[in-house]
């Protein structure tokens, strides 16, 4: 008996890992001083650029979105998902991405569908100005289905004492701004596989008329970063809080960053929700509430600023090529989002 009769294959595994290290060494900024395979990776911060640094660390998933890319046997955003979601929810707190490191589980490894995945993880870490520093393929025999896997990652930021962001400043008179979401980014994807595929009985080739789009070209639309958005606007030190509107939509997400005795009033008139998210609500009978819990409902990133520097915001966002929009105002409450309006469509 031997290890590749028992289901792992070391010989796929070496050759994924060669084929990948091209793709991690595209990624490497001045501060790596490590190569890919070895047991840890080394990252300097440069002193003259970091004043008193505060590192900022996350880790997350793809969630279900990984069963539509099953379904279509598309591999190549997966990593794209991963990556920005990561580095969105290290913004939120005013730091910029330094490095970036992945997990692959699966149950038979396929070296062709990994680095299909890693291409994606490389492509959005270059866009971010991060290095993709190291990671780990697992190949665990009956673990996972045949043609299955999971995908995870961690990315650490940093941030100065000047542009760490806390939310501790917000008060009431505030402004909200949102910036548009791509799709259902990485939330969600289990609510809208039962509308699609279990009660609708859509395939994923099926054309989605309201959108104009397949299946799975809808659900799989890559999760977007903010970071090139909004980093400058960081550095100006324009912005009170951000959040990341991802699982619990605008109505769990933007609490969290809310001082006590506060809360976000949000006009659900303020931006016109995508067609997607409204041929869900329509087609599962989803109850408003439902719908402002799940899904992002096509805005993907919030920004709290000072009225007097509202303008400033949006005009900076709109020369970036961004559609900000004003979706409400800071009140006294209790840590919440009340909703005023009903949902524009």
């Amino acid at each position: 008996m031997d290890y590749k009769g028992a289901g792992v294959d070391v010989d796929a595994g070496n050759e994924v890992v060669k084929r990948i290290k091209s793709l991690a060494k595209s990624t490497f900024t001045s501060g790596v001083l490590s190569e890919i395979g070895s047991f840890g990776g080394l990252f300097r911060l440069d002193p003259l650029a970091w004043k008193d640094p505060i590192l900022v660390a996350s880790a997350d998933g793809v969630g279900t979105k990984l069963k539509v890319a099953f379904l279509a046997n598309a591999h190549g955003t997966i990593g794209i998902d991963l990556v920005n979601h990561c580095v969105n929810d290290v913004l939120v707190q005013g730091a910029r991405p330094l490095f970036f490191l992945d997990y692959l589980a699966t149950g038979r490894l396929s070296p062709d569908v990994a680095v299909e995945i890693v291409r994606g993880v490389a492509d959005a870490c270059r866009d971010n100005g991060c290095a993709l520093l190291g990671g780990e393929t697992a190949e665990m025999p009956g673990f996972y289905a045949d043609g299955e896997y999971d995908l995870a990652g961690f990315v650490v930021g940093a941030a100065t004492t000047d542009t760490l962001i806390d939310g501790r400043s917000i008060a009431g008179g505030d402004v909200v701004i949102g910036l548009p979401s791509s799709g259902l980014h990485t939330n969600g994807d289990s609510l809208a596989r039962k509308i699609i595929f279990e009660h609708l009985g859509l395939s994923i080739d099926s054309t989605i008329d309201d959108v104009e789009m397949t299946v799975g070209a809808a659900l799989l639309a890559p999760h977007r970063s903010y970071l090139s958005a909004l980093y400058p606007l960081v550095l100006r030190g324009a912005i009170k809080g951000m959040a990341h509107i991802t699982g619990g939509g605008i109505t769990e997400n933007l609490p969290r960053i809310l001082p006590e005795g506060t809360a976000a009033r949000v006009d659900r008139t303020a931006w016109s929700v995508p067609p997607l998210f409204s041929w869900l609500q329509r087609s599962g009978a989803v109850p408003d509430e439902d719908m402002l819990r799940t899904f992002n409902m096509g805005i993907g990133f919030m920004v709290v600023c000072t009225p007097a520097l509202a303008d400033t915001v949006l005009d900076d966002l709109r020369s970036r090529h961004e559609e900000p929009v004003v979706c409400g105002e800071i009140v006294r409450g209790d840590r919440e989002v009340v909703y005023v309006g009903g949902i524009a469509s």
